[in-house]
């Protein structure tokens, strides 16, 4: 395991940017990697949501907090210098696919050696007495991945419950009547003080136990500057962190046990001609996969059936049959 050192960077632009170069080019057939960062306040997208419909705007302008999309799954989540970001990197493996445990487990041995009662619970979160204090996602393109996640060790919660459009199905599917009595800061579970900085040391120190010293990984100039200009190309523009809704006459909206789709679809004379999915599901595909596939197809439950009958639907959305994600489509 090495430690990527982000050079105490809090812009979540450059720090998205970071992770992905390192996931995509750091030689992980014979390493693991670790990196932490800290965001100024901001939201961070899951790729596979429709940005405006999960901010708050008015609230968002007002405070100044930056929107960006990262390329991993899941909901959205907010971040500011009271939280942790951390992110394993590693080769991919189908034993790691989907195994949010084992890259928790290192975060949540830590919080119990500090007094926190922190769990692994639902499909991808850490809470402590029911309170998520973590949500976990993970990214991969066949060849490496990274499993990466949040800590919410100080945040304004405030700023959580008011910047997020949470959607109403999702807090009823975790029984619970609002944001504000779901999340918890890791602060609030412990006996004396310590900083954001002194938290990260600490999961330092556990998880870097049986070495003599902490190997560092540091970008030389030639590598920050690739990292700059994706930060430039990708992260921080609107195409990426917004992009283009498209024109939909018909609308499908369920929640399944790994998380909620919705489908835009445009169906002119009978024919699909446009269609989008957004949703907090935890695929690792990218569904502009499945888009292609739908476009021009007949509006009929065969015509779709067949068209997707040789899709890995599991890869991009999550443990669905292709009877059960046909029926979503068209009934």
């Amino acid at each position: 395991m090495i430690l990527i050192d982000n050079n105490d960077i809090h812009d979540a632009s450059v720090n998205l940017a970071l992770e992905e170069y390192c996931v995509r080019n750091l030689d992980v057939e014979n390493e693991m990697y670790l990196l932490f960062y800290i965001n100024s306040s901001s939201i961070i997208i899951g790729k596979h949501q429709n940005t405006i419909e999960e901010i708050n705007k008015s609230y968002v302008d007002k405070k100044g907090i930056r929107v960006v999309r990262r390329i991993s799954g899941g909901g959205a989540v907010y971040h500011d210098l009271g939280n942790l970001n951390f992110s394993f990197i590693t080769k991919y493996s189908p034993e790691f696919f989907h195994n949010f445990e084992k890259f928790t487990l290192p975060v949540v041995e830590t919080l119990q050696k500090m007094g926190v009662n922190a769990v692994l619970g639902g499909r991808n979160d850490i809470t402590v007495d029911g309170r998520k204090i973590s949500g976990n996602a993970q990214f991969t393109n066949l060849k490496s991945m990274f499993s990466h996640g949040t800590l919410l060790f100080d945040s304004h919660i405030e700023d959580v419950v008011e910047a997020l459009n949470v959607k109403a199905d999702k807090i009823e599917s975790k029984g619970i009547k609002s944001v504000r009595s779901r999340v918890a800061n890791i602060s609030e579970f412990l006996t004396g003080k310590i900083t954001v900085p002194e938290f990260r040391q600490k999961l330092i120190d556990n998880i870097f136990r049986e070495y003599d010293t902490v190997p560092v990984l540091n970008l030389d100039g030639k590598q920050w500057e690739e990292v700059m200009n994706l930060a430039d190309s990708k992260y921080r523009t609107w195409e990426w962190n917004f992009g283009r809704s498209p024109e939909f006459n018909i609308q499908k909206v369920r929640r399944f046990d790994f998380g909620q789709i919705d489908a835009r679809i445009f169906v002119k004379d009978g024919i699909i001609n446009d269609i989008k999915f957004y949703g907090d599901f935890l695929g690792y595909g990218d569904s502009e996969d499945i888009e292609n596939l739908l476009r021009g197809v007949l509006f009929r439950e065969e015509e779709i059936a067949v068209a997707l009958k040789d899709a890995d639907l599991r890869f991009y959305f999550g443990n669905i049959e292709l009877n059960d994600f046909v029926n979503f489509i068209y009934n």
